[in-house]
């Protein structure tokens, strides 16, 4: 329909915001000329109107349009120079994304149009006059009302209590059997009770969800028959993708939706978020969004603006050292936290968000704003603290309020259970890693302790295979790591072999309950919890198929892991001093009279420095004493005492049970060796327990 008429509007909120009798739009470019709103009709395909933004404040473009509302399909075209050579890629013939767009419909048809210069040339420096509308995806103004009645807001689980469970929202529901076929691999799907109730049987409290912010699909991987699976290419840092929705022109709703009933089975939900890159690559990308509207403000641009440094290993870097980005992205946190209820986020290579020109720099300009936003104070942060820039690894580098993922609580545990690591180097992750985050006044929980993640081996092809196994990839098996410091306990892949079979059950029961019984924040892979295989690929980005989805046809092994898992993080939540929030000091109290930690050995003392120093020695045990103090306020606690005994070695070990203060006897809690024990047999302070080859063993003091 044509437009007669458009006002003034207002240069706040940016994006499209309708008032229930019109929508404002709003669009930051500092070097741009003209900005013109496009309109299109229901199917997106044909373009109504073009109509000029009429005001420029503060570099905000903006107008208002009457009688425009929810449900429009809109684009913008930016006018400015084409000097690429100046960093400037300004081409009005290129339909551009809102990078502030709710919704979003239709998907990328990969075209020469798409690509600001002649893509046929190779030359970015030439000027391509084709309209990419036709090929381009639209963004939709939507009626952001929605009824959160009875929904019972953000979980806010304490820290202490935090499991957290790192899954695909297709993959996830894509073959269950009891999830309606038309809502498999959807929001509605992952939302439906058989999933909420299956989550909350687990016990895991907090739901991490792969990339839902729109992205693209590359063009590359396209060619080859395969997709962006895991959704790190964003290109809406506003907008959940469209394409996990079963009601496409509803998916913000079912989103909220997704939510809400999350929620209401007591579950966090917190979004895999990538604000480091966008889907528009290097100088020789489409031109999609920001770097048509303003590419020297969104991009970090080296001296040759011409190109793009790559911090990120992806083509481009977004600069959050410029305000308005950095706005751009605290307006993303908080419309997500607000508008969508969401509990935390975690960030995809987080050191590029506290990266500043002359490197990681933990008071930037990013994690000032963020510090200092009340809202953000209340939800989960957790940074994945690496890039492949200078000066990238920043593991326990974060400032205080920050989690992080750790990968040296993975490599250490993993290469524990394979016996080529030694208790002194193993005992530090155990603790949630104090010699990386303890200072500033952070806590145990800023340790995201993790085993296995989206990238690498699953559990259960960590103990089945030596080596990756990525040919259906396409890449000849080139891509991936080559460094799993996996073990598959001497056959590589299935087996019929039934010793080989039970070693590798027991070898994912020791990982996961070094996991679970852990100092710190255990993040568990999904499907881990019943030995999910992605059939040795380790790099299954691109794998939207069954090498990635979960295959719910459960046997026996699969249900026996499943009920272990269930008890290990029962047991966890049962048993505060396996996630204490303060860190263990393994130092004497004069006053308590305790310690906090004491380290085992297989005799039943205390360790000494031969102990710590002999490179054979692999069984140990670690007790934790129930009656420390919990704060800083000089008291005992009242907790039950607990001893993990862990060994490595292929053969059994004699271990004699410590004595302990509170009890002469010890409750039987966990044997890795008998899964399905239940009974919770008495041991006494000084006799011998035989401790499989590598297994793990969870002792509780008894009153009795």
């Amino acid at each position: 329909m044509p437009v007669k008429s458009i006002e003034e509007g207002l240069p706040y909120p940016l994006g499209s915001h309708w008032d229930g009798k019109g929508t404002n739009f709003a669009l930051f470019s500092a070097n741009a000329t003209k900005v013109e709103v496009c309109l299109f009709d229901e199917t997106g395909e044909r373009e109504l109107s073009r109509i000029e933004l009429p005001e420029y404040t503060d570099q905000i473009f903006h107008g208002y349009l009457p009688d425009v509302g929810p449900g429009t399909f809109y684009g913008y075209r930016v006018h400015g120079p084409y000097q690429p050579e100046a960093g400037h890629r300004f081409n009005p013939n290129k339909l551009l994304l809102d990078p502030y767009a709710r919704a979003h419909a239709g998907s990328l048809k990969w075209d020469s149009a798409v690509f600001g210069y002649k893509m046929e040339t190779g030359d970015d420096l030439t000027f391509d006059e084709r309209d990419s509308a036709p090929f381009m995806p639209k963004c939709v103004i939507v009626d952001p009302d929605f009824d959160w009645t009875g929904e019972a807001g953000r979980q806010a689980v304490p820290w202490d209590q935090t499991v957290v469970y790192e899954v695909h929202v297709k993959g996830f529901t894509k073959q269950h059997p009891g999830v309606a076929e038309n809502l498999r691999g959807t929001y509605a799907g992952f939302g439906s009770q058989p999933m909420v109730d299956y989550l909350t049987a687990l016990g895991v409290t907090s739901i991490e969800l792969l990339p839902v912010h729109t992205f693209i699909n590359d063009s590359n991987l396209l060619d080859k028959k395969l997709t962006n699976y895991w959704g790190y290419n964003t290109i809406g840092f506003f907008a959940p993708d469209p394409r996990y929705a079963s009601d496409v022109p509803n998916s913000l709703r079912e989103f909220k939706e997704m939510v809400a009933r999350l929620h209401a089975g007591g579950l966090e939900v917190i979004l895999d978020v990538v604000y480091n890159h966008t889907a528009e690559g290097n100088e020789l990308g489409p031109t999609l969004s920001f770097k048509g509207i303003d590419n020297v403000s969104y991009y970090r641009l080296p001296a040759d603006k011409r190109r793009y440094i790559n911090d990120t290993g992806t083509g481009n870097t977004v600069n959050l050292s410029h305000p308005r980005v950095i706005q751009m992205v605290a307006d993303s946190l908080r419309y997500w936290s607000s508008h969508m209820h969401i509990d935390g986020f975690r960030f995809d290579l987080g050191t590029i968000l506290a990266r500043e020109v002359y490197g990681f720099d933990d008071q930037s300009g990013f994690l000032k704003a963020v510090d200092q936003d009340p809202l953000l104070a209340q939800v989960k942060l957790i940074a994945e603290p690496w890039d492949c820039g200078p000066g990238g690894y920043q593991v326990g580098g974060f400032p205080p309020g920050w989690a992080e993922w750790n990968d040296k609580f993975r490599d250490t545990v993993r290469d524990f259970w394979r016996a080529e690591t030694s208790i002194a180097a193993l005992t530090p992750r155990l603790c949630a890693s104090s010699d990386l985050f303890n200072h500033g006044g952070r806590r145990a929980w800023a340790s995201v302790n993790f085993i296995t993640a989206h990238d690498g081996f699953t559990l259960n092809d960590w103990a089945s295979y030596n080596d990756k196994h990525n040919e259906a990839n396409g890449e000849d098996n080139k891509d991936g790591s080559s460094s799993n410091r996996s073990w598959n306990c001497g056959v590589e892949g299935p087996t019929d072999d039934k010793a080989i079979a039970a070693l590798r059950q027991r070898q994912k029961r020791n990982m996961l309950a070094t996991l679970l019984f852990s100092q710190g924040t255990p993040m568990m892979l999904g499907g881990d919890e019943f030995g999910r295989t992605q059939r040795g690929n380790n790099n299954a980005y691109c794998q939207d198929s069954d090498i990635s989805w979960f295959d719910w046809n459960l046997g026996d092994d699969a249900n026996r892991l499943l009920a272990f898992t269930k008890r290990l993080i029962k047991l966890r939540q049962s048993y505060p001093a396996l996630r204490r929030s303060r860190f263990l000091t393994g130092q004497f109290d004069e006053g308590l009279g305790i310690k906090d930690v004491t380290w085992i050995n297989a005799s039943g003392h205390e360790m000494q420095d031969a102990d710590w120093k002999n490179p054979w020695m692999k069984c140990f045990g670690m007790m934790l004493d129930g009656r420390a103090q919990k704060t800083g306020i000089k008291r005992r606690g009242d907790d039950k005492t607990v001893l993990l005994v862990m060994n490595s070695w292929e053969g059994p070990v004699g271990f004699t049970l410590p004595a302990s203060d509170t009890s002469e006897s010890w409750s039987l809690l966990i044997d890795t060796n008998m899964p399905d024990a239940a009974s919770e047999e008495l041991f006494k302070a000084g006799s011998a327990y035989e401790v499989t080859g590598r297994s793990l063993l969870l002792f509780a003091v008894s009153p009795g």
